[in-house]
């Protein structure tokens, strides 16, 4: 029988998402998913969360687009 419950694995989800679990316990995780569609639902959202804020961080501004906020930048301090 699994050492976890569905209220163990969404309290931990996110240390399981980033692998900062000891074995055993990622283990039991794992091994409550297999049998929970409800646990395994929400560890797909939070892959896809990842995943999505992982791209979006490696993504930089066109340089056109930097080359306007630093210029209303400027102006602000500017003026002010």
């Amino acid at each position: 029988m699994s050492g976890c419950d569905c209220s163990k694995a969404k309290a931990e989800l996110e240390e399981f998402l980033h692998d900062e679990l000891r074995h055993e316990d990622a283990a039991d995780i794992r091994e409550h998913m297999e049998g929970c569609e409800d646990c395994t639902t929400e560890h797909r959202v939070g892959v896809v969360l990842m995943e999505t804020v992982r791209r979006a961080c490696k993504e930089t501004a066109p340089e056109q687009l930097r080359g306007e906020i630093l210029a209303r930048i400027r102006l602000e301090q500017a003026t002010h």
